[in-house]
Protein backbone atom coordinates (compact mmCIF):
# COMPACT_ATOMS: atom_id res chain seq x y z
CA UNK A 1 0.00 0.00 0.00
CA UNK A 2 1.47 3.27 -0.89
CA UNK A 3 -0.31 6.69 0.15
CA UNK A 4 0.42 10.19 -1.61
CA UNK A 5 -0.49 13.46 -1.08
CA UNK A 6 -0.02 15.93 -4.47
CA UNK A 7 -0.85 19.47 -5.63
CA UNK A 8 -1.54 20.21 -8.91
CA UNK A 9 -0.32 23.45 -9.88
CA UNK A 10 -1.90 25.27 -13.08
CA UNK A 11 -5.06 26.01 -14.94
CA UNK A 12 -6.52 23.29 -13.40
CA UNK A 13 -9.87 24.52 -11.42
CA UNK A 14 -12.63 25.16 -13.25
CA UNK A 15 -12.04 23.44 -16.06
CA UNK A 16 -13.27 19.79 -15.04
CA UNK A 17 -10.04 18.79 -13.14
CA UNK A 18 -11.62 16.94 -9.67
CA UNK A 19 -13.92 15.29 -12.29
CA UNK A 20 -11.73 13.72 -14.12
CA UNK A 21 -9.04 13.13 -11.52
CA UNK A 22 -12.12 11.38 -9.74
CA UNK A 23 -12.42 9.14 -13.03
CA UNK A 24 -8.94 8.25 -13.60
CA UNK A 25 -8.69 7.14 -10.23
CA UNK A 26 -12.04 5.10 -10.32
CA UNK A 27 -10.39 3.15 -13.74
CA UNK A 28 -7.02 2.37 -12.42
CA UNK A 29 -8.66 1.19 -8.41
CA UNK A 30 -7.13 4.06 -6.62
CA UNK A 31 -8.93 5.66 -3.27
CA UNK A 32 -8.49 9.21 -1.99
CA UNK A 33 -9.94 12.28 -2.45
CA UNK A 34 -9.60 15.75 -4.44
CA UNK A 35 -10.54 19.44 -3.84
CA UNK A 36 -9.61 22.56 -4.56
CA UNK A 37 -7.59 25.08 -2.59
CA UNK A 38 -8.26 28.91 -2.11
CA UNK A 39 -4.83 29.07 -3.76
CA UNK A 40 -5.89 28.16 -6.95
CA UNK A 41 -4.35 24.70 -6.74
CA UNK A 42 -6.16 21.08 -6.25
CA UNK A 43 -5.04 18.91 -3.64
CA UNK A 44 -5.31 15.36 -3.84
CA UNK A 45 -4.43 12.21 -1.63
CA UNK A 46 -4.32 8.70 -2.88
CA UNK A 47 -3.93 5.52 -1.74
CA UNK A 48 -3.72 1.84 -3.29
CA UNK A 49 -0.85 -0.40 -4.89
CA UNK A 50 2.01 0.95 -5.90
CA UNK A 51 2.08 0.65 -9.54
CA UNK A 52 -1.33 1.56 -9.56
CA UNK A 53 -0.07 4.88 -7.69
CA UNK A 54 2.79 5.18 -9.69
CA UNK A 55 0.63 5.30 -12.79
CA UNK A 56 -1.58 7.50 -11.92
CA UNK A 57 0.41 10.07 -11.15
CA UNK A 58 1.54 10.02 -14.41
CA UNK A 59 -1.99 10.47 -15.56
CA UNK A 60 -2.08 13.73 -13.31
CA UNK A 61 1.13 14.99 -14.38
CA UNK A 62 -0.24 14.69 -18.02
CA UNK A 63 -3.41 16.33 -16.90
CA UNK A 64 -6.56 14.31 -16.83
CA UNK A 65 -8.95 16.79 -18.16
CA UNK A 66 -7.86 18.33 -21.84
CA UNK A 67 -8.81 21.96 -20.39
CA UNK A 68 -6.47 21.92 -17.07
CA UNK A 69 -2.76 22.32 -17.74
CA UNK A 70 -0.54 21.18 -14.49
CA UNK A 71 2.40 23.52 -14.58
CA UNK A 72 3.66 21.45 -11.25
CA UNK A 73 2.91 18.33 -9.63
CA UNK A 74 4.50 17.98 -6.11
CA UNK A 75 4.27 14.37 -4.70
CA UNK A 76 5.04 13.56 -0.99
CA UNK A 77 4.84 10.08 0.13
CA UNK A 78 3.09 9.68 3.57
CA UNK A 79 2.18 6.81 4.98
CA UNK A 80 0.35 8.64 7.83
CA UNK A 81 -2.60 9.73 5.36
CA UNK A 82 -5.80 7.98 6.06
CA UNK A 83 -6.43 4.61 3.90
CA UNK A 84 -9.21 5.46 2.02
CA UNK A 85 -11.99 2.82 0.54
CA UNK A 86 -13.05 5.24 -2.20
CA UNK A 87 -12.09 8.28 -4.18
CA UNK A 88 -14.35 11.46 -3.23
CA UNK A 89 -14.23 14.95 -4.86
CA UNK A 90 -14.35 17.39 -1.57
CA UNK A 91 -15.93 21.14 -1.47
Amino acid sequence: MKKVRMTAIGRVQGVGFRFMTKMIADQIGIFGIVRNQSDGSVYIEANGDSLKIDKFIEKIKKSPSPSAKVNKLEVTEDSSLPERVKFSITN
